[in-house]
């Protein structure tokens, strides 16, 4: 099962992932704080974060992110990016 390690005002939370779940739905699930003033549905940006490793087991970006702007690495946003391989991940959460 792939690990997030998940970085987030100076903490390091490391949690078991399940293919197919989305970021944001796998941090709040831990207790990691990630903003989603749209509800997750891909309208804003709040919930943007920084893959600083395993973007490749992660999905591919999608029309929503890049019509919000998000077309390059290593930004993505939560709500839209699933985990789909079975390495580990770390990502950085903004505050």
């Amino acid at each position: 099962m792939p690990q997030i390690r998940f970085h987030f005002a100076g903490q390091v939370t490391l949690v078991q992932a399940e293919k197919g779940q989305k970021i944001l739905k796998i941090a709040l699930d831990n207790g990691i704080p990630m903003e989603h003033a749209c509800g997750g549905n891909g309208f804003c940006t709040t919930c943007m974060c920084t893959v600083q490793e395993g973007m490749e087991h992660l999905s591919h970006r999608n029309d929503r992110e890049e019509n919000m702007g998000i077309t390059s690495d290593p930004w993505r946003l939560g709500c839209q990016t699933s985990v789909v391989g079975d390495g580990d991940i770390v990502i950085e959460v903004g505050e």
